[in-house]
């Protein structure tokens, strides 16, 4: 009776655990992800057209942690947290910061990695260094992102907004802005990888914590997710992954 009480109890804390594991989903047995796929080094297509990146390989990760198969949904970032809510995707996964404006209405993980936004210049730009430095110049940013919210902040800037990166800095690249504004990350990765004629200018204010975004009501999932981010901090699976794209573990400010 003793065996049989025992080996049950087990049971039960086994069958507990894989229901924590994996999390009701959009569709069962799979974690569906929103990424824009055209945001290197975070997600993006490479030779041969296969999808990549740093957020890719986070996703991969923690769909593994979570029992899950990784499913990718490619849409623009202008859409991208509207996508969110009527459940295009469980999560996006695609450096989106967290902020109080966006926590209003959508959920978020604990940080998975932290970065400041950086000004962009072509190499024989000039090197502004503050956001006042700006004021008058035209300026592209990815449409609806935080990035183009501290620009219009700022004020007297001339914002030219784009579905993604790689439009403005093709137009940067060609004369026809004075400047981008993004990714501190993004800018360092780009200038290592890709001939690009341009460079980092002025860092701006503090590192932001990004976070796995989801729908404010699934608490469920944000638990798998968090405990899934412990557990790739505590075996090395994050910095193997961080490290392989930056150099360095962005998991810390």
């Amino acid at each position: 009776m003793q065996r049989f009480t025992f080996l049950a109890v087990t049971l039960l804390i086994a069958s507990s655990s894989a229901a924590a594991v994996s999390p009701a989903t959009v569709t069962k047995g799979v974690l569906t992800i929103g990424q824009e796929g055209t945001y290197p080094p975070f997600s993006y297509k490479d030779a041969q057209g296969n999808l990549t990146g740093f957020d890719v390989d986070i996703a991969k990760a923690v769909a593994a942690k979570l029992g899950l198969k990784p499913q990718f949904v490619l849409t623009e970032w202008s859409g991208i947290l509207a996508g969110l809510q009527v459940d295009k995707y469980d999560v996006i996964i695609n450096q989106v910061g967290i902020t109080a404006e966006r926590q209003k209405n959508i959920g978020f993980s604990a940080p998975y990695a932290f970065s400041s936004p950086q000004i962009i210049v072509r190499k024989t730009g000039g090197a502004y260094q503050t956001l006042a430095d700006l004021k008058g110049k035209r300026v592209g940013v990815g449409l609806g992102s935080n990035f183009e919210q501290q620009l219009r902040t700022a004020g007297g800037i001339n914002v030219v907004t784009y579905p993604g990166a790689p439009e403005y800095l093709a137009d940067l690249a060609a004369g026809r802005l004075d400047a981008a504004y993004n990714d501190r990350l993004l800018v360092g990765y780009l200038i290592k990888s890709q001939n690009l004629p341009i460079k980092g200018a002025g860092i701006i204010g503090q590192p932001e914590p990004v976070g796995i975004a989801m729908k404010k009501s699934n608490t469920a999932l944000k638990a798998a997710i968090d405990k899934a981010l412990l557990q790739m901090k505590a075996d090395g699976t994050y910095a193997k992954i961080s490290r392989q794209w930056f150099g360095q573990d962005v998991s810390k400010p």
